[in-house]
Formats: structure tokens, C-alpha cells, sequence
């Protein structure tokens, strides 16, 4: 089977739009699915600064979502014609796993990151029949089709507009999933959230839902006044006492932070803007060592790392969807489409702020 996606082939040259070639259908307990629309994360474009850990030649993309066109085997719960957003790989029986935290996976690393999954790996080429790394994300869905694990595959409502549903599998699943999982928020809870981008927006979008008080810290004007259009007090990166000001707003401190910057200075704001007892999710990673000031964490305060928003994505995609309908989580505000073969326009625009979640959509290439 041929068709179009895009390739990265160096961490430093663009994008390019090539023919690849899948060798065999899905096999046992997979799909093969029609991509109609694939976000673009920071996580797609951080590749670049791996250090070459992330194999190369690739096609990267893991916000996938579009239409099933073949299944493997007669045990993978979804059927031809099925509508499905595509969400991070995980093995399915490890003690995390077993224990309805997938993002936890002994395995998260290898099989999203680092080379994907290791049987059926060389099926995937360019035209020229050299390989390319397998799955990324357990999907590669800059791409006309992916074959994708069953599992990571969540099935939603046809009548939704499946090209824009893909961010719900990472980006907006992971901010989501902060505030409704991580930190179970509640009606009049109080909540910062450091950065408005796609997940940090997401994050102030559910916890409006939620009926929290929330305050958005950014350091772009535009981002604030977006924060504030989905409910949140806006907060310059630059005010003089961060955490003075948010304890003011937020009547004696936030109960939960969350963290989408990894800058140091913020990080350390974040937690002295915290109530006792108050809670800091970080979710980027950090590129450095984190300093922590003296008495940052005293008083029951503390601080940990959440991946994937500790999201189940067969339960938390729906809820995500529901909202949506609703009229309370309205994500799609936040996209901006571009096709497939702009990818390097999207990358740039992404990279300068000028969009929160660009969405590329394949078309079929003219043989």
C-alpha cells in the first residue's frame, strides 16, 4: 500500500511530503485507519533537540483521529467504517496498566517514543524501500493512513467533525486530564495555570467546566486575552510578585498549580503561590536542573510529574466530547487547520505563537 506523509528526515531539514510504502494490512489486534485530520504537538517537534534519540528517518505525528478502513483479526472491538481519535501507545498488561494508568506503562518510552513497537517494524519504508522508524506514538499519523494498536484507538460519535477531534488523544487530553484526573478539581477549588498554550488552555477550558477559580499566567497578551475569553483571571509572566498576586486572587493561595513553561522562576512562583497542602503538576520536561528555593515546599506543599493528563483515554475522550457538545470545553476555538503539505508553514507558526494547535489534513497524493 502507497501513499503520502510526511517524512522527517534530518533534526535539522524540514519536512519533506514523500510516497511511503506499508508492506502488509494490520496484523493481529491492530487497525489500519484513514487519517482525516492530525494535530501537531511540542512533543512532535522536539525531536529536533532529542540528541538523536528518536531514530530518524520518521514520520512523526501522534494526534491522530479519522476512519477505520481495515481491522486485524476479529478482536479489536472496532469495526470498518468506525470514527476514532488516536491516543499514546501502552502495553495493556504491566502493573500500571492493570492498574487504569496507562501513561504510567513500564513501557510508555519505548513504544512512544523511542522506536515504537518492535514486531511488524520493518514493514514500514520510503519509496526507495529504505525503513523508517516504526510507530511513533503508536501511530505516525502525519500521514494519509496509520496502523495504530486497537488499544490506543478510541471509538467516538460519527456526527462529531472527526478531522478536528485528533489534539483529544495528547495536547488537550493531557491539560484536561490534569485538572479532572491529576488533581480531581471541584467547584470553587482555585487553580494556576503557568502558560496558555494548547495544554494549558485545555486546562483552564476544564476547570471552567469544573467550576473552579482559575488564574492564567503567560507572558503573551493574546494568549492572556484567550485565557480570559475561556474563563480564567489573566495574569502577566512578568508581574511584579506572581505569587502575591495570585494569593490575592485566588483568596490566600491556589489549591493546584499546574506547570506547562518548565521555567525555574515560574515553577518556584507557582509553589509559593500555593496554599498549604497545595499541589504543583509539572507537565514539560525539564531541559535543566530545577533549583528550588527555601521554604518552597514547606508546609504540606508538593510537586510531581504528570503524563498524559494520568488520562485513561477510552473514558476521558468521551467526557472531553460530551463537554464539547455542551458548550464547555470548546477546544475547537483553539485550532487552526492546515494541509498536510504546509507542514513546515504549521511548524513555524507554532513555533512563533501565532497558533495554539495546528491541525494538518492529508489529502490523498495524485498518482
Amino acid at each position: 500500500m502507497r501513499f503520502g506523509a510526511a517524512v522527517l528526515r534530518s533534526y535539522e531539514q524540514p519536512f519533506t511530503l514523500e510516497e511511503v510504502v506499508l508492506d502488509t494490512g494490520p496484523a493481529e489486534g491492530e487497525v489500519l485507519v484513514r487519517i482525516a485530520g492530525c494535530g501537531m504537538c511540542r512533543t512532535d517537534l522536539a525531536v529536533r533537540r532529542s540528541a538523536g534519540r528518536s531514530p530518524l528517518p520518521a514520520v512523526l505525528g501522534h494526534e491522530g483521529a479519522g476512519v477505520v478502513v481495515e481491522t486485524g483479526g476479529g478482536h479489536t472491538g472496532l469495526s470498518e467504517g468506525d470514527h476514532v481519535v488516536l491516543s499514546f501507545d501502552s502495553c495493556g498488561h504491566c502493573r500500571n496498566c492493570l492498574a487504569a494508568a496507562p501513561a504510567h506503562c513500564d513501557s510508555f518510552a519505548s513504544l512512544n517514543l523511542f522506536g515504537g513497537r518492535g514486531e511488524n517494524a520493518a514493514r514500514f519504508t520510503d519509496a526507495a524501500g529504505e525503513e523508517l522508524a516504526p510507530r511513533w506514538f503508536g501511530q505516525s499519523s502525519f500521514a494519509e493512513y496509520a496502523v495504530v494498536p486497537a488499544r490506543n484507538a478510541v471509538r467516538t460519535d460519527p456526527s462529531l467533525p472527526v478531522e478536528l477531534l485528533g489534539p483529544l488523544g495528547c495536547g488537550f487530553l493531557t491539560g484536561a486530564g490534569a485538572v479532572l484526573n491529576s488533581f480531581g478539581v471541584g467547584p470553587g477549588d482555585t487553580l494556576v495555570v503557568l502558560g496558555a498554550g494548547a495544554v494549558g488552555l485545555a486546562a483552564v477550558m476544564a476547570a471552567g467546566a469544573c467550576g473552579a477559580v482559575t488564574v492564567a499566567v503567560d507572558r503573551h497578551p493574546e494568549r492572556l486575552a484567550l485565557a480570559e475569553r475561556f474563563g480564567a483571571i489573566p495574569l502577566p509572566a512578568a508581574a511584579a510578585d506572581l505569587p502575591g498576586s495570585v494569593r490575592r486572587l485566588t483568596d490566600g493561595g491556589a489549591q493546584y498549580a499546574l506547570d506547562t513553561t518548565a521555567c525555574a522562576r515560574l515553577i518556584n512562583d507557582a509553589l509559593r503561590a500555593l496554599r498549604p497542602t497545595g499541589h504543583l503538576g509539572l507537565v514539560a520536561r525539564l531541559r535543566t536542573a530545577l533549583p528550588l528555593e527555601p521554604g518552597a515546599l514547606d508546609r504540606g506543599r508538593r510537586i510531581s510529574h504528570i503524563c498524559e493528563g494520568d488520562a485513561v483515554p477510552r473514558l476521558l475522550i468521551p467526557r472531553l466530547t460530551s463537554l464539547w457538545r455542551a458548550g464547555r470545553f470548546p477546544f475547537d476555538e483553539l485550532i487552526r487547520t492546515y494541509p498536510l503539505t504546509d507542514i513546515n508553514e504549521a511548524e513555524r507558526d507554532c513555533e512563533a505563537g501565532l497558533v495554539v494547535k495546528p491541525v494538518l489534513l492529508p489529502e490523498p497524493m495524485h498518482h
